[in-house]
């Protein structure tokens, strides 16, 4: 089986650490743990790689956030990926940071990204790891806060919560969606805050 991982950002350095490049970071961390390499290559960076018997094949568009539906469609096409297997990786800002939560479909919710990709693809069935980003901004400060940096408590907890999305991405390509869904929508970052 070939699956076709995308996490979503926008290219460029000023946009590394950012908000908004969670889907970045998670593809990242998962590339990281299987050994993957990421070269250019057409609508973005590129890495395959393996994980038992399930062929991956990892995604960085560089076509910036609101194009990211050129890169996945051209991707899905080429290495005949159907859309059941494909995992987009993306922030959410409705969701309070350390909440990780897996779909099999669902609109796009004010996300350029997934718009994009719902535009591109014709469908909104599409499986999605959403990273909650949470929503600490004042009115009218949804872009600044979204491409800001991570806080440094924020960025403290960020080995833990790639480790998390690393084990759901590997997951998902091996026992599938039903089952990583429930083994992981309950998953909530534990701080000294946090009741447990």
């Amino acid at each position: 089986m070939k699956y076709l991982i995308v996490g979503l950002g926008n290219i460029g350095w000023e946009y590394k650490d950012t908000r908004h490049n969670a889907g970045f970071r998670m593809v990242d961390a998962f590339a990281e743990s299987i050994n993957a390499q990421f070269s250019e290559n057409r609508y973005g960076a590129v890495a395959d790689g393996r994980i038992k018997n399930a062929q991956v094949v990892l995604l960085k568009p560089n076509t910036f956030m609101n194009l990211s539906g050129n890169a996945v469609r051209y991707w899905m096409q080429i290495e005949k990926i159907p859309i059941e297997n494909l995992l987009i990786l993306v922030d959410d800002i409705s969701l309070p940071f350390g909440t990780l939560r897996l779909r099999g479909q669902g609109s796009a919710g004010g996300h350029n990204g997934l718009k994009s990709i719902e535009s591109c693809i014709q469908a909104q069935n599409y499986a999605r790891l959403k990273f909650g980003i949470g929503s600490n901004f004042a009115r009218g400060q949804q872009i600044d806060y979204v491409l800001g940096a991570w806080d440094e408590d924020e960025e403290k907890h960020m080995p833990e919560l790639l480790k998390t999305t690393t084990d759901i991405i590997a997951s998902f390509c091996l026992q599938g969606l039903p089952r990583t869904m429930t083994q992981y929508n309950n998953f909530k970052l534990q701080t000294n805050d946090t009741p447990r």
